[in-house]
């Protein structure tokens, strides 16, 4: 499976901005985001696979870090390269973007 994501953030409204996030999954079954931003549920906000196999979604959210992860086929994805990463208190990484 090729692995690779990035966050798009456009401004939207007073203080939020629109983030896109995508992933190039092009042979997963389902994939959804999972964050501070929606309590970690990971079920609430599934991505939408395109013809060329990227999966994506666009979420608003005013300024600050927040930390999430994807959870592709009942897996959390654990390498996407050049995403910044902090430690979480399962002994993995979480990703992390800033929305300015």
């Amino acid at each position: 499976m090729v692995e690779k994501e990035k966050e798009k953030v456009k401004s939207k409204g007073k203080g939020e901005k629109n983030v896109e996030f995508t992933y190039d999954a092009p042979y997963a079954m389902e994939v959804f985001l999972a964050g501070e931003f929606n309590g970690w549920d990971i079920r609430s906000l599934p991505l939408k696979k395109d013809k060329s196999g990227v999966w994506k979604t666009k979420i608003k959210l005013p300024p600050g870090r927040y930390e999430y992860k994807l959870f592709a086929d009942n897996a959390w994805v654990e390498d996407l390269p050049g995403a910044e990463l902090c430690p979480n208190r399962f002994g993995t990484q979480n990703f992390i973007i800033w929305v300015t």
